[in-house]
């Protein structure tokens, strides 16, 4: 059952921080996550202190330190520490990461204390950076489409390309520039039911794009091992040596799996790593034997719901996620 109240939360919060203890190589999503509910429990200043927690520990430790400080800086603008928000949102700016997360909480933060201008510009430099001309659009880039649509809409701006890149991007049935008509909030006031009926459709269409979003919290993710760490899984396990056959083999299966469920349609792909110990424990706790086949799509959901994966495909430009050295345009990427 999902959490409701503030003590709902808070007891959320103790179970992920709990969890984080016993599985530290993904502390970080855990605690990001307990930060969440505590946010939602209204203890702003515990988050925070989970926030500096995870910034305070040695580099090498966090994954993604620019997404802590952007969720850092929007729990500090809510309960009156504007200009350490601001100062934090400035900051990320000048890093220019290339992960569209930290681009959006920070913009989206702008956004909802109206600094619609300062917003815009933020979704416009983050997309000016991550988004290569002519390349799809990854996953997690069309959110920022999306979020730029919506503030030019409040700001009265004429569509520009990536405006229209956002409105062919949407797939719910009411079109983009409805959803951010902003004089919907007129027709919330009025006693015409044709028009209360309309905007009841809008946001049942726009709860429907917020539920696909939810029930895809993490990518879609297939399993890949490095070379040393194939080579000790199917030595231990040598039953698993027909699911894998050999390196080559497990690389190319994977890119093409990958690609069939992009054909598909299937969005927010991601690939995950694997270790050895790390699937050991997973079989432990599933009170599994490791050499059984049906445990692996298990242990790559795991993986991706602790925040393991990497977006696919990457630029043509970046480099492949096999590990060759080269970029994903001459290895993987070909074809």
């Amino acid at each position: 059952m999902r959490p409701d109240t503030p003590a709902d939360h808070t007891t959320e919060a103790e179970r992920l921080l709990r969890t984080a203890a016993q599985y530290p190589e993904d502390h970080e999503p855990l605690i990001l996550q307990a930060a969440a509910h505590l946010e939602l429990a209204g203890d702003r200043a515990r988050a925070s202190t989970l926030y500096d927690d995870l910034l305070g520990g040695p580099e090498a430790t966090v994954d993604n330190p620019h997404l802590i400080k952007s969720l850092k800086a929007a729990n500090l603008w809510e309960y009156g520490h504007e200009a350490e928000a601001r100062a934090i949102i400035d900051g990320i700016r000048t890093a220019g990461p290339l992960d569209a997360a930290p681009w959006q909480v920070a913009a989206e933060t702008l956004e909802a204390h109206d600094e619609l201008e300062s917003a815009h510009d933020f979704f416009s430099a983050a997309l000016t950076l991550l988004l290569a001309p002519g390349e799809e659009v990854p996953y997690a880039v069309q959110s920022l489409l999306t979020g730029r649509h919506r503030v030019r809409r409040l700001l009265g701006r004429d569509h520009d390309a990536w405006d229209e890149l956002a409105g062919a991007l949407h797939t719910a049935p009411v079109p983009l520039d409805e959803l951010h008509d902003p004089k919907r909030l007129w027709s919330l006031g009025s006693s015409d039911p044709v028009e209360l009926k309309a905007e009841i459709a809008r946001l049942r269409a726009e709860l429907g794009t917020h539920r696909t979003a939810l029930s895809r919290p993490f990518p879609v993710a297939v399993l890949h091992w490095p070379e040393h760490e194939l080579r000790e899984l199917l030595t231990a396990y040598p039953a698993l040596t027909e699911e894998y056959v050999d390196r080559a083999t497990h690389l190319d299966r994977l890119e093409t799996a990958l690609r069939d469920l992009h054909a598909t349609g299937t969005p927010n792909l991601g690939i995950v790593t694997g270790t050895v110990p790390s699937y050991e424990a997973f079989a432990a706790s599933e009170a599994a034997s490791p050499a059984t086949p049906g445990l692996l799509p298990q242990y790559a959901t795991t993986l991706a719901a602790r925040g393991r994966a990497i977006p696919w495909p990457p630029s043509r430009t970046a480099a492949c996620w096999c590990g060759s050295g080269e970029v994903y345009g001459r290895c993987h990427g070909v074809g």
